[in-house]
């Protein structure tokens, strides 16, 4: 009777104990998932840096100033971050066409990378130039990280033709006389944006070798930069807009990297069959495979969209 005594009050000790393990089992990943839960809901958005295009500047309230505070609106809590390069916004509108590209882009480098918002990391929105801007920014400048790159009416590969200027006349005037002049002469790509993302199909050559921008970054030079590959492929998603009846962006498949075949300015092959692509010069194929790349395309004009169509295919799908 002793010994049965014994197993009877050891297996009471251990079916009190296994119960008593399993309450604390229990509460245990209960307090672990309210602190999980109310971490999340603490957790503040993902920042937001805008840059904007040509003939614009940071902070007018009718365009660059409007998305910022509708972002502001539909994501409780955000820091948006619309970029100025310069000291003042007159100053930011005048570097959109004379301020050589490379130097634009290392003071947004710099801006981005002491802004201790930003530490964290990024969502990125990039209007007309101000995507490839932006898209030369997670290339070259990968901390602090960007995570979503979305552009709209970007120039990725270019234009051969600057039809309408959003500019003040006397400006539009000097750069169309510049783009006339030769937008491939060392004077006129040293001093003007536009030039420095000028494509002609009919001269590929001297684009590559004389481009002081869009050649480079697009990797299309004989020695390839693997750093802008990796950089590019480090993005969690590369959102490409495209306004179908764009008359700004010439041709307006370049938003999506799309381009004249080479040797003539009239038949546009899409992405996929340029050597940007198939050559995997920029990890674009990487990003494609891996679901990472998303093409859009909305009508209207350049930049012509409503917030209705921005809040419903941009904000909530990459910016919540």
């Amino acid at each position: 009777m002793a010994v049965l005594k014994v197993n009877i009050r050891k297996l009471l000790f251990e079916r009190t104990a296994a119960s008593s393990l399993q309450r604390t089992m229990t509460l245990a990943v209960i307090v672990a998932a309210f602190l999980l839960v109310t971490a999340v809901s603490a957790k503040e958005p993902t920042p937001v840096v805008m840059w904007h295009g040509m003939g614009d500047s940071c902070c007018l309230p009718f365009s660059m100033g409007a998305i910022k505070e509708e972002l502001e609106k539909q994501v409780a809590g955000v820091y948006v971050r619309s970029l100025e390069i310069g000291s003042s916004v007159i100053q930011d509108t005048l570097n959109g066409f004379f301020m050589p590209i490379d130097a634009q882009v290392e003071e947004a480098c710099q801006k981005i990378a002491a802004d201790e918002s930003l530490q964290g990391g990024y969502n990125a929105m990039g209007f007309s130039q101000g995507g490839q801007f932006l898209r030369a920014v997670a290339q070259r400048c990968p901390s602090p990280p960007m995570k979503n790159l979305i552009t709209f009416g970007g120039q990725h590969q270019g234009v051969f033709g600057l039809p309408h200027c959003l500019g003040t006349k006397g400006v539009c005037e000097v750069v169309k006389k510049l783009l006339d002049y030769g937008a491939y002469e060392s004077f006129v790509q040293s001093h003007l944006v536009q030039a420095q993302y000028w494509h002609d199909p009919l001269k590929q050559q001297q684009y590559v070798e004389v481009s002081q921008f869009l050649a480079d970054i697009n990797n299309e030079r004989d020695v390839k930069n693997e750093t802008y590959k990796e950089n590019l492929n480090k993005l969690e998603n590369l959102v490409l807009v495209m306004f179908s009846n764009d008359t700004m962006v010439v041709p307006r498949e370049s938003s999506h990297f799309g381009f004249y075949a080479l040797g003539q300015d009239q038949v546009v092959v899409p992405l996929q069959q340029t050597p940007i692509y198939t050559e995997d010069y920029l990890g674009l194929k990487q990003l494609d495979a891996d679901g990472k790349l998303t093409m859009l395309e909305t009508e209207g004009d350049h930049l012509q969209f409503s917030i209705d169509w921005l809040v419903e295919n941009i904000v909530n799908v990459y910016l919540k």
